[in-house]
């Protein structure tokens, strides 16, 4: 039996719900019946232990930033690979990618061209022209696509409102985790304890990289805000970028160093969430953020912004908050809330942790990408 030889394309190998997705798929399909290979750019901190796992064709010039001289250099590099790779299926993930390796897998005259799509490039926090910009090339890479996959509903209701795509092209296929290392971690929770916190002091996470999308000040914000008046609350905030020396700014200025630590990225988030007390999300837009399933699993009671992928696993006040973008006050609010209400707290949580089902696996997410392959 002739393997279908599919090419995973992502931008950048960070600690996302996209690059989870994109080595889920290259290290967990069927080689019996596929044979995978991701290609990407330099610099990610997945690099070295992903190609130690799956075969990886590494791209310098594929960077997230817009710049000319480099997406052209990629375009071509990427062109080159998949020449000479001759897949039978290419799936881009993330938006530089997405709209690079799908003009190159056009160029290349491949027809059966995939994209998923983890949350649009586009916002309304955009200039006009940024915006529409953005919009046009996400209209442009959808007329190269055979399928576009949208990890949460919202993804296909906001492309079919600006004319991406049309809706026989839009295949839902969410987000996988690994369900049973979170909801049974079997470890002791070890982060208050490596962070010297006292075991009763509240410890508030939130996960993201240091982008503008995450919204990081508005968390940092919270903890300020909270421990004027609680000095038994600790905040997390698990991510690294090029914003972290703002950050760092924020927190010394606010007087408030003790109380909030920037751990970086780690491995260990099943750890860290079962570590923690509450989880906070201030992003402006989302996907469908991977990181609030995790919480979920672990039972704990998500308190985040009410945004695109949000709406589909939070019902608020059920198995999480959701609160309106910037509302700082309402955030404290649901943390002491909970902490006023332990019963509320833990009807919660059971319900947190059961909205959590088989659909959410990373084994039921790879049996769907097997099955729209197969299709092709």
């Amino acid at each position: 039996m002739n393997k279908t030889k599919v090419a995973v394309i992502i931008t950048k190998l960070e600690l996302g719900g996209a690059q989870k997705v994109a080595i889920s798929i290259c290290e967990k399909i069927d080689k019996t019946k596929f044979e995978p290979f991701l290609i990407c750019g330099c610099g990610g901190i997945l690099d070295e232990e992903t190609k130690n796992k799956i075969r990886v064709i590494f791209i310098k010039d594929l960077v997230r930033e817009i710049n000319p001289i480099k997406d052209l250099k990629a375009l071509y590099s990427i062109f080159k690979v998949l020449k000479h790779e001759k897949p039978n299926i290419v799936h881009t993930h993330s938006s530089k990618a997405g709209i690079v390796g799908r003009l190159a897998a056009r160029m290349c005259g491949i027809k059966n061209i995939i994209h998923t799509i983890h949350g649009f490039s586009f916002n309304d926090t955009q200039s006009f022209l940024k915006k529409n910009l953005f919009i046009f090339l996400e209209k442009l890479g959808a007329k190269f696509s055979k399928y576009l996959i949208p990890v949460s509903i919202e993804n296909t209701t906001k492309g079919l409102q600006n004319n991406i795509g049309k809706e026989e092209q839009y295949h839902y296929i969410r987000l996988g985790v690994d369900i049973e290392n979170f909801k049974n971690f079997k470890d002791k929770p070890s982060l208050k304890q490596e962070l010297n916190i006292n075991e009763k002091d509240f410890l508030v996470t939130t996960i993201g990289p240091f982008k503008p999308q995450k919204n990081l000040p508005d968390f940092i914000k919270t903890a300020n805000e909270i421990s004027k008046n609680n000095k038994n609350f600790k905040f997390v905030i698990v991510g690294d970028g090029v914003l972290r020396t703002d950050f760092e700014k924020m927190i010394t200025d606010y007087n408030i160093s003790q109380n909030i630590f920037l751990i970086g990225w780690r491995r260990d988030i099943s750890n860290i969430l079962n570590s923690s007390d509450f989880f906070v999300m201030t992003s402006l837009w989302e996907g469908l953020p991977i990181s609030t399933i995790e919480a979920l699993s672990c039972g704990l009671v998500p308190i985040v912004n009410d945004v695109d992928g949000q709406r589909e696993i939070i019902k608020d006040g059920f198995n999480g908050f959701l609160i309106k973008p910037h509302d700082i006050k309402s955030i404290e609010e649901k943390i002491l809330l909970l902490i006023n209400n332990p019963d509320l707290k833990n009807k919660m949580s059971d319900n947190a942790k059961n909205s959590i089902d088989y659909t959410f696996s990373i084994d039921h997410m790879i049996k769907q990408h097997e099955d729209l392959y197969l299709t092709l």
